[in-house]
């Protein structure tokens, strides 16, 4: 089970993403610790790919790690000398994707899914032995067709995808020189198919404390209600989290779309 970590920041990217510019990363708790992942959320709507059929899941496992299992700052280089020397490999192969990577009890694994695994093990094999005999390699090859692994593993849960679009939120207000410690009006827009499943979510809203912003017909043919509400709420990354995540499961359940949040600055 995977839950989000908030209040760490670890410096893990991938060294080369020129396949896509749809990365981002996430820190969660699995059952021996914390993990990191970074996964290319893009591929998710045209996941899977039919002839990318195999997953490569491989990588090293490495000494110099954290108490919390995660790679030292100058570990970094060298781990990413791997994941590049594994990727020129692979690429040279035939198509293939790079669709995560996974970093965990001293341990960082790469997820390629391929068109082609004919000797690929072995070539794998040779490449640690000869370029990185220091680490201890790990190298998993399976079919998977529906891309189970990227798109059950990888890919961020709601509730955990609700805390990165926050979190991302969050840091742009500390940027500009908000501390977050003060709580202030945040307003939320929603989405909705029809009139009368707009007004039984307002109902539903106006019992936690919810403001009535603005109602107004957009004139979009799928979701033409426009919902405006506001509450007073605090805006660190674990409060406003428990808000927003419940107001979208909520807003689903009336066949709507929580369409996100907006707030004041407050300086230091």
């Amino acid at each position: 089970m995977q839950r989000f970590l908030f209040g760490l920041c670890l410096l893990l990217s991938l060294p080369a993403l020129s396949q896509s510019d749809g990365w981002d990363f996430y820190l969660a708790r699995f059952d021996k610790g914390p993990g990191s992942v970074l996964v290319d959320m893009s591929l998710l709507d045209r996941a899977p790919v039919k002839n990318l059929r195999a997953v490569v899941v491989t990588g090293v496992g490495f000494k110099n790690c954290n108490t919390e299992g995660l790679p030292e700052q100058d570990e970094l280089t060298n781990l990413y000398r791997v994941s590049d020397s594994v990727e020129a490999l692979i690429k040279h192969r035939g198509a293939y994707q790079l669709a995560g990577t996974f970093t965990y009890q001293c341990e960082r694994l790469d997820y390629f899914y391929v068109s082609d695994t004919n000797q690929l093990r072995k070539k794998l094999q040779l490449l640690y032995k000869t370029r990185f005999p220091e680490y201890k390699p790990s190298i998993t090859i399976r079919l998977d067709t529906t891309w189970t692994l990227y798109r059950k593993f990888l890919y961020p849960s709601e509730t955990i995808y609700e805390y990165m679009q926050n979190e991302k939120v969050l840091m742009a207000l500390q940027k500009a020189g908000d501390s977050l410690t003060r709580a202030r009006v945040v307003d939320h827009f929603f989405y909705f198919k029809t009139k009368e499943a707009r007004s039984s979510f307002w109902i539903y809203a106006s019992t936690y404390g919810f403001k009535l912003e603005s109602q107004e017909n957009t004139g979009d043919p799928v979701f033409p209600c426009k919902l405006h509400i506001s509450r007073m709420d605090k805006v660190d990354l674990k409060s406003i989290s428990e808000v927003t995540i419940v107001l979208r499961k909520e807003a689903r359940k009336y066949g709507g779309k929580y369409d996100g949040w907006e707030t004041v600055l407050v300086r230091k």
